[in-house]
C-alpha cells in the first residue's frame, strides 16, 4: 500500500510515512521530478478558484525544487487516479538555516473537482507528521516551526488547518502598483545607487542574512539556497535591481524579477520586488525609499506596466508604511498559520 515502504530521510535514518486513508481507488505515492508537468497543470486549473496571486510553470517549480534541497521522494507525495492521473500533491519544505527556529512550509493542492472527499484534510497530516521527523532528523535542538499559507480564497483551507491544532501567528500583504506617475529617486548623502552585479552577489547575500535577523521567521541563507531560490532564477533580473553603495560596500538592495508565466496567465508584465532590505547600521536615511524608487523607474524603461511585492504586515521596520507611501496598494493578503514544536530532547 502506499506510504508503507521506508525512504531514507536527512540524517540516512529511515523514514516509516503515514499511510493516507484515500477514497476510492486514488493512492498516494512519492512526487518526482517528472510529475512538475501535472502540477503546474493542477495549479493553473486551482489559481481562479483559489486567487493566490502565483502563476507557476514546469519550469519555475523544477527550480523551486531543485534536488539538493527538496528530497521530494522523501519529503512529497502525489496523490493520483487508478489511471495515473494526478488530483493533488503536497512537498514540506525545510529551510537549510535557522536563527530561533527551524521553518518548515507545508505546501500542497488538491484539484478543484476532487476537493470536498478527505483528501486535502490527509495530505495535511501527513505533511505535518513529515515536517515533524524532518525537525527531528535536521535541527531538533532548536523549536520548529510548521507553517501553512492560507490565501482569501481558500475558505476550506482555514478550518482545516485550525482542526489540525494550527494557529494564524503572520499576515502578508501582497501589493502592487502602476508605473505610471513614479515619484522621483531622492538623493541620499553618502548613497550611491547601482545595478545589482554579479561580483556582489555574496557580499549582497550576507547582507541580505545581516537586514533580516530581526524579521519573523527568517532564516540564514547559504550559497546554495541563495542561487536557488534567489539570484540564481531565471526569472531574476539583475538589470531591474537596484544596490545601494556606501563608501563602496553594499548597504541595502533591491532585487527584481520577472515571472514569465504570471505574464502569460494575466497578460501583463510585472518587476516583481522579491528581496528589499537595507542593514539596520543604515536605517533611517531613506536609503529603501531611494532603492525602491529606483527599482520603478528601471522596469518602467525596460517596460513593465506594474510592480509588485510582499510585505510582513507587522514589519518591524515599517515597511508597509513605506510602500503605501511610494504608491503601492494591497491586492490580497495571506495568512500564515503555524504549529510550534519544542526543541527534541536528546539523551
Amino acid at each position: 500500500m502506499p506510504g508503507r515502504n521506508p525512504v531514507d530521510a536527512p540524517g540516512g535514518r529511515p523514514y516509516a510515512a503515514p499511510v493516507l486513508d484515500l477514497p476510492g481507488d486514488l493512492a498516494a505515492r512519492p512526487l518526482a521530478p517528472a510529475d512538475v508537468e501535472a502540477v503546474a497543470a493542477l495549479l493553473a486549473d486551482a489559481e481562479p478558484v483559489d486567487d493566490t496571486g502565483e502563476n507557476l510553470d514546469a519550469a519555475d517549480l523544477t527550480e523551486w525544487w531543485a534536488d539538493d534541497l527538496v528530497d521530494l521522494a522523501a519529503d512529497g507525495r502525489a496523490v493520483c487516479t487508478a489511471e495515473g492521473a494526478l488530483v493533488a500533491w503536497a512537498v514540506a519544505v525545510g529551510s537549510r538555516g535557522v536563527r530561533d527556529a527551524y521553518r518548515v512550509g507545508l505546501e500542497g493542492r488538491v484539484h478543484p473537482a476532487w476537493r470536498g472527499r478527505g483528501i486535502g484534510r490527509e495530505l495535511l497530516a501527513w505533511l505535518l507528521e513529515r515536517g515533524g521527523e524532518q525537525h527531528r532528523q535536521v535541527h531538533p535542538e532548536v523549536p520548529a516551526r510548521l507553517v501553512v499559507g492560507v490565501h482569501p480564497g481558500m475558505p476550506g483551507l482555514e478550518p482545516l488547518v485550525r482542526r489540525a491544532g494550527l494557529a494564524p501567528e503572520r499576515w502578508y500583504s501582497d501589493m502592487a502598483r502602476p508605473l505610471t506617475d513614479l515619484p522621483p529617486v531622492p538623493p541620499v548623502p553618502g548613497i550611491e545607487l547601482v545595478p545589482y552585479a554579479a561580483d556582489r552577489d555574496d557580499e549582497v547575500r550576507r547582507v541580505h542574512n545581516q537586514a533580516f535577523t530581526d524579521h519573523h521567521g527568517s532564516s540564514e541563507r547559504d550559497e546554495a539556497t541563495w542561487r536557488a531560490w534567489f539570484t540564481g532564477q531565471r526569472a531574476f533580473r539583475p538589470d531591474l535591481s537596484v544596490l545601494t553603495l556606501a563608501d563602496g560596500a553594499v548597504v541595502g538592495y533591491v532585487l527584481a524579477y520577472v515571472f514569465e508565466a504570471d505574464t502569460r496567465a494575466t497578460g501583463v508584465q510585472q518587476t516583481h520586488f522579491g528581496q528589499i532590505g537595507v542593514l539596520r547600521s543604515a536605517r533611517g536615511r531613506g536609503i529603501a525609499s531611494a532603492a525602491v524608487s529606483a527599482a520603478l523607474h528601471a522596469g518602467a524603461a525596460a517596460g513593465c506596466a506594474t510592480a509588485g511585492l510582499q510585505v510582513d504586515t507587522e514589519n518591524p521596520t515599517g515597511a508597509l508604511g513605506l510602500y503605501r507611501r511610494l504608491g503601492f496598494t494591497p491586492v490580497r493578503t495571506r495568512t500564515d498559520w503555524a504549529r510550534v514544536l519544542p526543541p527534541v530532547a536528546t539523551s
